[in-house]
């Protein structure tokens, strides 16, 4: 059941809309731009934060300056000339510490690992985000401490991780890993976008204004931030692991990657959910076989049940 302030949001947008459509999705930006608190409220998160917290307590803490704006960022493992340097990317409303298992692991793998935490988030400043603005700062990390050799995003990281590589962004320097993994991300931003257009009960012509707002704000239009066609065109070896019971970013978000190219591969970690999933075993040694070993992770097949891509 939508909880009260949902509720009150929907009746704001959908009064407002009809009234000021402009004025409606001018704010509309404003709240799906919003981050979320950045400390943990829930018992459960809280213990998670702890728990990462410990792990990354070793690891150096560093930050960078982006137009006026703190970085935060954990480097772990000290600069070895020998080891592939990785960048790992949160998701939405989450920060380094929720990443440490896959990062810890990543480290034991034999990488000098790097945590970025988002504008908005974690020890960077801020409490707004979008795409552009993650891109923006990857491309400081790269320039500052790069190159990388691969990276791996979480939720929306892998969508921005993706966008980053691509060079979607005018006057944003493309991120140029040679191997990517994304890890229950949104392939097609539309899709984003539709759902906090339910979630916030806006009228048609507010959402349509929401989209061209949001255009403006980032420097392109939305279908040049589609995963699919940024890998397509990339042609670098992409691993997408997902679950089918990811109950925040659907399957039908990975499994559009499937038959895309023989670059791809897919993992299916079902059972994981979406927040799970950066914490299993299996996937941590699958991500860390893929970006640091001989890249055979996952399988090849047909568009079948718990397949990855075909080639084309």
């Amino acid at each position: 059941m939508p909880s009260f302030a949902a509720k009150v949001t929907r009746f704001g947008f959908s009064t407002l809309g009809r009234i000021s459509p402009d004025l409606a999705s001018r704010l509309a930006v404003a709240l799906f731009c919003h981050t979320p608190p950045k400390r943990p409220k829930a018992a459960k998160a809280r213990q998670s934060f702890a728990d990462g917290a410990r792990k990354l307590a070793t690891a150096e803490r560093l930050m960078l300056e982006l137009r006026g704006a703190k970085v935060g960022l954990r480097r772990i493992g000290a600069p070895r000339c020998s080891a592939p340097r990785l960048l790992v990317v949160h998701g939405w409303g989450s920060r380094a510490e929720y990443l440490a298992d896959l990062a810890m692991g990543l480290r034991e793998a034999g990488a000098e690992v790097f945590v970025l935490d988002l504008p908005g988030h974690g020890r960077s400043s801020g409490r707004t985000l979008d795409m552009r603005m993650a891109a923006e700062a990857i491309a400081a990390v790269q320039e500052r401490f790069g190159p990388f050799d691969a990276a791996v995003g979480h939720s929306f990281g892998g969508a921005a991780l993706m966008a980053a590589a691509g060079g979607s962004f005018p006057g944003v320097p493309a991120f140029a890993a040679h191997r990517l993994a994304v890890i229950g991300s949104p392939s097609r931003i539309e899709d984003v976008f539709d759902g906090f257009v339910t979630m916030a009960g806006l009228t048609p012509k507010t959402a349509r204004a929401l989209v061209a707002r949001t255009e403006r704000r980032v420097g392109c239009p939305v279908e040049a931030l589609d995963g699919v066609a940024i890998a397509r065109r990339l042609g670098r070896p992409l691993l997408v692991v997902h679950a089918e019971d990811d109950k925040e970013v659907g399957a039908d978000q990975a499994k559009r990657y499937l038959g895309v190219s023989h670059h791809i591969r897919h993992h299916w970690a079902n059972g994981q959910g979406h927040r799970r999933i950066v914490r299993a075993p299996e996937v941590v040694a699958t991500v860390s076989n893929f970006l640091l070993g001989d890249g055979s992770a996952g399988e090849i097949g047909e568009t079948v049940r718990l397949r990855t891509a075909s080639s084309v």
